[in-house]
């Protein structure tokens, strides 16, 4: 699909979106610094329970985000994401309820079951608004809010904990997403206008389980190092430990600003397998340099290989999706962040539970590069010849 230079990306309804994005990953950023540090120091969890617990996240969105894919196809983006963050906000205050660690799992399963409303609906109404041919460029400047939100979230949280305890980071998430849902009223409806006699959209979009298998061996990894930053950081004695989610979520932000353009000017398979090997030096930088700087320096290689990652797998899977099923191939392909998401923290955590964190780091950093050759098959089997010449 051809981009059209002449068409504006930055629309009304775009703005408004990465508004709403801004301040739901805020919030959501808070809780990655909180949440962890609060698991380990109040409630005295080893390296799996915390795993456990940032995990349990991403649970319930992979048994709701297929559902709420269809959903956003069916009934619209704009309640699906209303609703999700206001539960959000709703949610967040749960955390003054919370007595053992069991409690705290119950929380963080409910919180991804908003996550899995947000994020699929926010998806398909940017692959809506973006116009034909620039979802790479559409998705990577979209993302800056949401990298934004991370990278800030973090910080605010630390500052947070030290000035107000456990009780201002959970005020601060529960007020900062209860913002994303007034934010998300000033959202125009983006979904198609449905066509009878049309069978309803699939749960599961199978051209998206080759892409989204190799996102699952990337974000995995990100996940876990996000997962285990603060504490890994403490090891180190590195007191600015927000310092190093802070490099992660800049590093994205600059690298897709500047490289916006690059998944719809490449193959976006390509990139994605150059992707998964950068970050696969991130995970043997912070396995070997086992020092702040290292940390540093991995999170920040870390944050390239993320910034090109997910533009890069988006852009191939709606180059081939119709309109009408946005929703439904949004949610097969972010079902494997969900799978990464709880998947790459209890994996980090069972092995440095056994060994250590670098070496964890170092163990698992094979998992990206399996990701890449999985995307290179793909890009092979795609290009081969359906028919043999005669000889």
């Amino acid at each position: 699909m051809v981009a059209d230079p002449e068409e504006r990306l930055l629309t009304r309804p775009f703005v408004v979106l990465a508004g709403v994005d801004l301040a739901y990953f805020m919030a959501g950023g808070v809780l990655i610094v909180a949440t962890p540090v609060f698991a380990h120091n109040q409630l005295l969890a080893d390296e799996t329970g915390v795993g456990l617990v940032m995990g349990a996240f991403s649970v319930s969105t992979i048994v709701l985000r297929l559902w709420a894919g269809r959903w956003s196809d069916v009934y619209g983006r704009r309640r699906l994401i209303m609703a999700g963050c206001a539960g959000f906000a709703l949610v967040s205050l749960g955390h003054f309820l919370v007595t053992g660690l069991f409690t705290l799992v119950l929380v963080r399963l409910l919180l991804g079951a908003c996550e899995a409303l947000v994020f699929v609906a926010a998806l398909a109404a940017l692959a809506d608004i973006v116009p034909a041919g620039r979802m790479g460029e559409g998705l990577s400047l979209n993302s800056l809010a949401l990298y934004g939100g991370m990278a800030l979230g973090p910080v605010l949280g630390q500052v947070l904990l030290q000035a107000g305890g456990y009780s201002a980071a959970w005020l601060a998430a529960a007020a900062l997403s209860g913002v994303s849902a007034g934010v998300a009223v000033l959202l125009p409806e983006t979904r198609p206008s449905l066509v009878k006699d049309v069978a309803p959209p699939p749960r599961i979009y199978r051209k998206a389980l080759r892409p989204g298998l190799a996102l699952f061996c990337g974000i995995s990894m990100g996940g876990g190092f996000l997962a285990f930053a603060a504490l890994y950081a403490q090891d180190l004695q590195f007191e600015a430990w927000s310092g190093a989610l802070f490099a992660y979520g800049a590093t994205v932000i600059v690298f897709r600003l500047v490289f916006r353009k690059l998944p719809d000017r490449f193959s976006p398979a390509a990139l994605g397998a150059a992707a998964l090997v950068v970050m696969t030096v991130a995970l043997l930088t912070l396995g070997l340099v086992r020092n702040p700087v290292g940390l540093v320096a991995g999170a920040v290689v870390m944050g390239a290989g993320a910034a090109f990652l997910t533009p890069a797998i988006f852009a191939l899977v709606f180059s081939v999706v119709e309109p009408s099923q946005r929703g439904s191939a949004a949610a097969t392909t972010s079902v494997f962040i969900d799978l990464a998401l709880s998947g790459g923290p209890l994996l980090v955590g069972v092995v440095a539970s056994r060994f250590d964190l670098p070496t964890a780091f170092l163990a698992l950093a094979v998992l990206p590069l399996l990701g890449s050759l999985l995307l290179i098959a793909g890009q092979q089997r795609r290009q081969k010849p359906t028919w043999v010449p005669r000889p």
